[in-house]
């Protein structure tokens, strides 16, 4: 093969002697980066082993590239149908590639920011549009693994978890619910209805008094009935446990007063009462 296409002659000792000591300074450069970027993977929790080989190598093999290319500079080579391969090679990579970095990219803000941690319980929008809750098991350079209450294993990309609405249930430390109330109250007062309904509602297992007590809002009151909703504060985490409970609690607590009532945990839409006589 004739090589005077791609090398200037004569080649002189100065060239040849500036080849050798860009190749030195690539390589040296190279172990550099690869323990630089090791290092920073090393700070980044949610840095998987095969992606933290990945960013290394990929560092190191590119200042090996770059060095060769400037040896090449120096001899006099034409390096514009290298530089040409590369180019292709780097926009092929970085296509293939773009699904994964942006996910990786997400990794390391979520991993400082800390939207979400491991433990806490969120909702995110699933395929179908509907929203999907459940808790964190797991966060790695590719996704934000979480388990719903019925059993079901989610992977959200880490890239849409920052891009689309996230709720974070758990991060306030207590979760407010509400059921809806209607008691046919038998004379008694709206007071009296109302306190009836907190005490009740306070009793409940996992009720919490912190942030704030069982609050009543009284929404709809005629000659016979009261319409309300009951709000109470609960733990993230058992949310449906306790609501439940709250339901069974308010249903012993006003049939015990002799007032029959409906409670549910469901949010309806509220009958059109005709007002009372006048």
């Amino acid at each position: 093969m004739d090589f005077s296409q791609f090398l200037s002659t004569p080649i002189t000792w100065w060239q040849v002697l500036w080849a050798i000591l860009a190749l030195l300074a690539g390589w040296i450069a190279s172990r550099i980066a690869k323990r630089a970027v090791t290092d920073l993977m090393g700070h980044v929790p949610t840095a998987t082993p095969a992606a933290t080989r990945f960013a290394a190598r990929f560092a190191q093999y590119t200042l090996l590239l770059l060095g060769f290319g400037i040896a090449l500079a120096f001899l006099g080579a034409n390096v514009q149908p290298v530089l040409a391969v590369v180019i292709v090679l780097v926009v092929v990579a970085a296509l293939v590639l773009r699904g994964v970095a942006d996910n990786f990219a997400a990794s390391v803000l979520i991993a400082t920011r800390k939207p979400v941690v491991l433990g806490e319980e969120i909702t995110v929008e699933g395929p179908d549009g509907k929203p999907i809750t459940g808790t964190v098991i797991e966060l790695n350079s590719r996704a934000v693994v979480f388990t719903t209450p019925d059993g079901r294993t989610a992977h959200v990309p880490n890239s849409k978890l920052l891009a689309e609405t996230l709720v974070n249930n758990s991060r306030h430390g207590g979760r407010r619910s509400e059921v809806q109330v209607r008691v046919e109250r038998a004379g008694a007062g709206v007071d009296e209805v109302v306190e009836a309904l907190a005490e009740s509602a306070a009793a409940a297992e996992g009720v919490l008094a912190d942030p704030a007590a069982v609050g009543v809002l009284v929404t709809a009151v005629s000659e016979t009935r009261i319409t309300g909703r009951v709000q109470f504060w609960h733990d993230p985490a058992r949310g449906l446990s306790v609501t439940s409970g709250v339901v069974a609690a308010l249903t012993a607590g006003l049939a015990r007063r002799g007032w029959s009532a409906t409670v549910t945990s469901e949010a309806v839409v509220p009958p059109l009462v005709p007002g009372d006589p006048v």
